[in-house]
This record gives C-alpha cells, sequence and structure tokens, in this order.
C-alpha cells in the first residue's frame, strides 16, 4: 500500500445503518471513524427485524452516520478519496438505501464507486484487525449467516459448508421469543443459561452424524419448544429455573455442533495461517471458549476480532473496497442492490433464508 488512500465505507445490509472512514498509507490501514446507528428499540416489539422498517430507518440515518463519521475523523467529503458501499446479500431494502446513497455522493465527489459484498467485509476483517495472512479458515457465525470460508485471498473465498436452514444468532433470536426473553435474544439466552443446567434436557446436534461441514439448527430450536411445551402441560408454566435450563442445554448445543463442524472444516484445510471467527454470535463466551479449544487442538492461532468490528459495521466494508480499488476493481453508476450474492461462485446454493439477510 504505497498510494495513500481515505475510504468511505457505508453499510445497511440488515438493522445496522454505518459508515466509517478507513485511511491507507503503509502497511496497516488506520480506521479514522466508525459509527453504527442500531435499530433494535424499532423492531423490539415485533420479535425481529421487519425489512420495511429497516429500509425507512436507513432512509432516514445514512447523510446523519455519514455526517458523524465525517466528524470523528475530523474531515470533509472533499478529502474522500473513494466510496465504498455493501451491495449486497442481506434486506434489499436496506441495500438498495445504502447503494442509492453511495452512488448519489460518487456523483456528487466525481470519486471512484466500489460496491462489496457484506460477506467478503466479514471474511477479510481479520487482515484489516490482526493482519492475519491468507489461507486461513473464516466461520462467520451471525443472525443471517453461517458459513466457514476457506479465504485464499481479497477475491478468492472456497465455501466448505454453511447453514441449511436457521443462522445461528437466528436460532438464538427464536429461542429467546419461545421463553419470553428479550430481544437481541444472543445476549438474553446467555444471561440465563448462566444459572442453568445445559445437562437436564436431552437436546439433539443435528447433522453431527453425517459428513461434510454443513449445519442446522431449526430443528434444535424446534427441540426447545417440545421441551417448553412439555413443561407447561406437565406443570402449568415454565419456572425461572426451567428457562436457565433449556438456556444453557440449547448454547451448549450450538456450542457441540460448530466446534465439531469446525474441527471438521480445518482438518480438511492443509496449510492455514490460523482460524478466524467474526459475527454477532462470536461474542458468546461460551461459544468463543469452545471455539478457541479446537483452534488450538489444531496448532493454529485463533482470531476474533474486537465486537465493534465483528458485527455489522462500515470499517470492514471500507477495507473490502479498499482492496477493491488496490485490485483494480471500479463499479459505475449501475451498481445493483443484491438480495443474494455468494462468496464462493462454484458452490451449490444454500438451501434456506433467515430473517436478517438472505443465505448464499
Amino acid at each position: 500500500m504505497t498510494l495513500a488512500l481515505t475510504i468511505l465505507g457505508i453499510e445497511s445490509s440488515c438493522d445496522d445503518t454505518a459508515a466509517a472512514i478507513l485511511h491507507a498509507r503503509g502497511v496497516a490501514p488506520a480506521i479514522l471513524a466508525s459509527v453504527v446507528a442500531a435499530q433494535t428499540d424499532l423492531h423490539a416489539a415485533y420479535g425481529g427485524v421487519v425489512p420495511e422498517i429497516a429500509a425507512r430507518a436507513h432512509a432516514e440515518k445514512l447523510d446523519l452516520v455519514v455526517e458523524q463519521a465525517l466528524a470523528v475523523a475530523d474531515m470533509t467529503l472533499s478529502q474522500i478519496d473513494a466510496i465504498a458501499v455493501t451491495a449486497g446479500p442481506g434486506l434489499i431494502g436496506g441495500v438498495l438505501s445504502g447503494v442509492m446513497a453511495a452512488k448519489g455522493l460518487a456523483m456528487g465527489l466525481g470519486k471512484p464507486l466500489v460496491g462489496v459484498n457484506h460477506l467478503a467485509g466479514h471474511a477479510l476483517t481479520p487482515v484489516l484487525t490482526d493482519g492475519l495472512a491468507f489461507p486461513y479458515l473464516m466461520l462467520l457465525v451471525s443472525g443471517g449467516h453461517c458459513q466457514f470460508l476457506r479465504v485464499d485471498g481479497a477475491d478468492a473465498f472456497t465455501r466448505l459448508g454453511g447453514t441449511i436452514d436457521d443462522a445461528p444468532g437466528e436460532a438464538f433470536d427464536k429461542v429467546a421469543r419461545l421463553l419470553g426473553l428479550s430481544q437481541p435474544g444472543g445476549p438474553a439466552v446467555e444471561a440465563a443459561a448462566l444459572a442453568g443446567d445445559p445437562a437436564r434436557f436431552d437436546l439433539p446436534r443435528p447433522l453431527l452424524d453425517r459428513p461434510g461441514c454443513d449445519l442446522s439448527f431449526s430443528g434444535l430450536k424446534t427441540a426447545v419448544l417440545r421441551a417448553r411445551d412439555q413443561l407447561i402441560a406437565a406443570q402449568g408454566g415454565v419456572s425461572e429455573q426451567d428457562r436457565a435450563d433449556l438456556c444453557a442445554g440449547f448454547q451448549a448445543a450450538v456450542a457441540d455442533i460448530l466446534a465439531l463442524k469446525s474441527a471438521r472444516a480445518l482438518a480438511g484445510q492443509p496449510g492455514l495461517t490460523g482460524f478466524a471467527v467474526a459475527g454477532g454470535v462470536a461474542a458468546n463466551r461460551v461459544l468463543r471458549a469452545r471455539l478457541m479449544a479446537v483452534a488450538a487442538d489444531a496448532r493454529l492461532p485463533f482470531v476474533a476480532p474486537p465486537l465493534a468490528l465483528c458485527t455489522d459495521n462500515a470499517a470492514m466494508i471500507a477495507f473490502a473496497g479498499l482492496l477493491a480499488l488496490q485490485a483494480g476493481r471500479i463499479d459505475d453508476l449501475t451498481l445493483s442492490a443484491r438480495p443474494r450474492w455468494p462468496l464462493d461462485r462454484d458452490a451449490t446454493p444454500l438451501i434456506g433464508s433467515g430473517k436478517k439477510g438472505a443465505k448464499a
């Protein structure tokens, strides 16, 4: 990176409206500003993300987060060299809002425009935060996506497996809703599980008896529902201890699934420099501990970017855009918003579509 570049990144694929400014000069890019406006309160009453509400909020907040990012970085738009924006995959209304905002800025400023795959942003984050060298294994585990990716370069991804139904974060949200816990479900389930017995309920570990690295969480969620209904039928309700035990059992099952499948993915990929994880679910301490142990068993470094850069953010989009610019890729005003956009173009499409973004 010999040429100094300042990139404005824009992200709006789900329920976070984000803008960031990245300055690249020399080896290590610097994040000058990263602003995220969450929509949690807007969707709380619905038990999940409502696409129409999300799209409207993005349209209202995009200019504000860009202004805030510029203020934090103490810069003006005239100092921006290029615009990078999430062009998919995700909730199409939100993605379209971001793409249109980026097009307007690029046209008004006369600056290059780069459309970025949201999943590539996550997958390349360990390079930005830790300087992790290619190739490495990335487990992207979030509310809308769960994939094992071998990352051989900035635009070289091989999908080794992924969820065929619910993403883990989506399953956490659904279990929290079933048990009367608050949203988002991940932190609520983790907190309740602290007082629970993970061995009390015999919950399934789907697909562990099958070869390969594909995952499934829908049946596990249904098993929690049935266990809850049996408690209600037997005793007229669910006690706090019942709730804690169900949460602990569910969390343990997810950890077992991810740990075994991660070990399987690592075993089949020689020459890796590390095992990286990104996505909001990676913040769960039980899951993270299990994945760290898997990396240690494989004698590989475990890399988990800071939570603010694990969850949806625009700094990762700016970085992926920077790498695209360095490779000579620039988009024009025909750039389209995509609900689906597979990183591995040769892989068979995954079945299903989660509420927090289309799987690819």
